[in-house]
């Protein structure tokens, strides 16, 4: 399978910025009446899914796992623990809590096969995965009416589907609020897969590089699955070494292949002056900087935006207790992974939405109404509260779904991943100016 293929349900729909927010709009409208007003032409049979009385509560998680590009193994493997956990201590509200897991390969059959098998299972969510794979995965839970509960943010169709309840900002959000805080560098260079997914990625990386009074950035194509990048990183070298009162900044965004890209950059910038590096997370992480070489590595200095706060601050204490009683050994599961804390963070808005619903039913269709009825989910500061309503507060550049702009500063230092900045900025704003295509 190619890298482009990969990366194909990322995209949004080719056309004009002044069409865009209407056709999100009345797609949004459309499928929600359809499915308020004729539940059963959505596929949609009340009372059919999901759990009531005693019966467990089943829901499902998926991601992509030994495969040749982006994997993320410990969002499944943590759904499990996470469930071991909460019905070692009597499920949620007395209810047992089964999860299922399926592998999407970074595959759009795999991913439609999984989606399949969540209706066949009559799951009530699922909860906390990742798939580049829109196009094939929601189709099949939209005819259900299931709802999909935290997914990663690496499709835009998470930030434009009714049935989608993200936790965090995806891409958008990370390079908006990359693009902010690298506004004080000298030329910027962005090294970006060669697919339409990464055809979006400068334009949301310019508009935070705008709003802070910079000038757009060198768009630099490489390919997703390469061995070796010595090409791209001489290019992106030259591009932002043109200046000497400032610091040149370069941004691979390049999934799991930036680590690849860094190895070429170390060997190539000993023969230029002095760049400064940025990325965002899942692109990287405490893991990869490790084994990268720590303090010594590529990664020293380098600004990352994430949207949680880091690793160690204590309000991930919760998270790690499920991993240190339930998955202590699993060496899948890493707590510094955005994969990881995101599933928590999905788990944790299935958690207040059942108890929510009291002795009542559990089921896709109850899940979904209480959350499109204004359920505010605290996540302990990890994120600010979330809320799902019908039109998010960038309806109007196409991501109606999107309701957490919130993103955070890191930097290695030391080798280490610590805050660069205190709290989180808001980069709804910067968003609204993004020319998304």
């Amino acid at each position: 399978m190619t890298g482009k293929r990969r990366f194909r349900s990322t995209t949004m729909p080719r056309s004009t910025r002044s069409t865009r927010p209407v056709r999100a709009t009345a797609l949004a409208t459309g499928t929600l009446l359809a499915c308020a007003s004729f539940a059963a032409g959505c596929g949609v049979v009340p009372g059919t899914t999901g759990g009531s009385g005693d019966d467990p509560i089943k829901v499902m998680t998926w991601a992509p796992e030994n495969t040749n590009a982006t994997n993320k193994p410990g969002m499944p493997a943590f759904a499990q623990a996470y469930a071991r956990w909460v019905n070692s201590r009597g499920g949620i509200n007395g209810r047992e809590l089964t999860v299922l897991t399926c592998n999407d390969r970074n595959d759009s059959v795999a991913a439609a096969r999984c989606a399949r098998r969540a209706v066949k299972e009559n799951v009530v969510a699922v909860v906390g995965s990742y798939s580049q794979h829109a196009d094939s995965f929601f189709p099949p839970l939209e005819g259900a009416g299931i709802p999909y509960i935290g997914g990663y943010g690496v499709t835009s169709a998470e930030f434009t589907s009714p049935l989608s309840y993200p936790v965090n900002g995806g891409q958008p959000a990370l390079l908006a609020g990359l693009g902010k805080s690298l506004a004080g560098c000298g030329p910027v260079a962005l090294v970006r897969p060669d697919t339409i997914a990464g055809d979006e990625l400068p334009n949301l990386l310019d508009s935070g590089l705008t709003a802070g009074g910079h000038e757009a950035s060198q768009d630099l194509r490489a390919a997703d699955d390469a061995t070796e990048y010595s090409e791209q990183s001489d290019q992106a070298l030259e591009s932002t070494t043109t200046e000497l009162e400032k610091k040149g900044c370069v941004v691979p965004a390049l999934g799991d292949r930036t680590g690849t890209f860094m190895d070429s950059f170390r060997r190539a910038r000993e023969d230029y002056p002095e760049v400064r590096t940025g990325m965002v997370l899942g692109d990287v992480d405490q893991t990869g900087i490790d084994a990268s070489g720590g303090k010594s590595g590529p990664y020293e200095g380098s600004y990352i935006t994430g949207w949680y706060p880091v690793e160690t601050d204590t309000r991930w204490d919760g998270m790690k207790k499920v991993i240190s009683e339930k998955a202590f050994d699993d060496n899948r599961i890493d707590a510094a992974d955005a994969g990881v804390q995101t599933t928590w963070i999905a788990y944790t808005v299935l958690q207040k939405v059942i108890e929510s619903l009291g002795d009542g039913q559990v089921s896709s269709d109850t899940v979904r109404e209480t959350l499109d009825h204004g359920l505010k989910v605290g996540t302990g500061g990890l994120t600010p509260t979330l809320q799902w309503r019908f039109q998010g507060p960038l309806a109007s550049v196409g991501f109606p779904r999107l309701v957490n702009t919130d993103v955070t500063l890191q930097v290695v230092r030391q080798g280490r991943l610590v805050s660069a900045r205190k709290g989180f900025t808001d980069v709804t704003a910067t968003l609204r100016n993004a020319e998304v295509n």
